[in-house]
């Protein structure tokens, strides 16, 4: 099968389509005919870095949507044929950017049938993302207000649509350019952290979700009312905390067949979509790589295969 392989980090030029051999499921587990992967920023962050996977080689990628093709001993929960989307187990469980995977069964949800394989293929790691800060982490409720920065990004603008489904008031972070954009999704107030700060022009938030890192966790204590929670989600020198009333959780993505089926329902029923910001064939991951280190990415960019 191909798979985008790596033998150094580097620049996208250093993804490379390769022959590798086909899978086979053991127990528990399905083998998936891949349809579509997202290409999140860890993707490129690992690519350049090596981060949690150290030093290659290695096929990136954690997004699935694709086809079951086979099932091994002990699985219940899918048949053949069946369509799946799904994120393999983060970080050690990389390699959807390739024609086929293996994984636990429950690592996948059935597909929702009102949305194809390139909008499957975006959710999985950002959806799972988003709702394990919002729901699990920090424990939003009705009513309450939050503020996500990067609101147009991959991880972003789902935390912001996951997050008015459950009656949230948003203020959003982003260029001027996107707040049509944020607004479209239901953003109550966006920010141009470009022309303000947003540590000054905020306050009394029940939640921040931190994207970007650096300062803003430190600046985005300043917006929270006591017993407020900021969950950042980039490994920063903010320790975890309950000083001066406030509480602060550094989160990895986990995989969750729960959270994937929640999802699933949101998307089934079009209150959860992906913003597509471009789309590649497999063989043009390293273009797809070059995109996202631009920085400039609205949404999810998305491999197909």
């Amino acid at each position: 099968m191909r798979a985008v392989r790596q033998d150094v980090l580097g620049g996208p030029e250093v993804l490379k389509i390769v022959e590798v051999e086909r899978p086979e499921p053991g127990p528990t587990e399905v083998l998936v005919r891949v349809r579509a992967a997202g290409v999140n920023p860890t993707d490129w962050k690992h690519r350049a870095g090596g981060g949690f996977l150290g030093q290659p080689p290695f096929t990136l990628g954690w997004d699935v949507s694709g086809v079951v093709e086979k099932v091994g001993i002990g699985v219940t929960l899918h048949k053949p044929g069946d369509e799946v989307f799904g994120m393999l187990p983060y970080p050690f469980g990389v390699g959807s950017h390739a024609e086929y995977v293996t994984a636990a069964s429950r690592t996948f949800a059935a597909k929702p049938s009102a949305i194809d394989h390139v909008q499957a293929g975006a959710l999985p790691l950002a959806a799972l993302t988003a709702w394990q800060a919002l729901i699990d982490t920090a424990g939003l409720r009705e009513g309450q207000r939050m503020l996500i920065h990067a609101a147009a990004g991959g991880v972003g603008h789902l935390a912001v649509q996951i997050a008015k489904a459950h009656g949230a008031y948003v203020l959003g972070t982003a260029s001027a350019g996107k707040h049509d954009f944020l607004r479209g999704l239901g953003v109550d107030e966006p920010i141009d952290y470009r022309g303000v700060d947003f540590a000054e022009a905020v306050k009394d938030v029940d939640i921040v979700i931190d994207t970007i890192g650096g300062d803003y966790g430190p600046r985005s204590l300043r917006v929270l009312r006591p017993g407020g929670v900021l969950v950042s989600l980039v490994l920063s020198k903010l320790a975890d905390t309950n000083a001066d009333g406030v509480r602060t959780e550094t989160m990895l993505v986990e995989p969750d067949h729960h959270a994937m089926t929640q999802i699933a329902a949101l998307a089934e029923a079009g209150t959860l979509r992906a913003e597509i910001d471009s789309v590649f064939p497999l063989e043009d991951a390293a273009k797809a790589h070059e995109r996202g280190d631009t920085g400039r990415v609205t949404g999810k960019i998305v491999l197909t295969v």
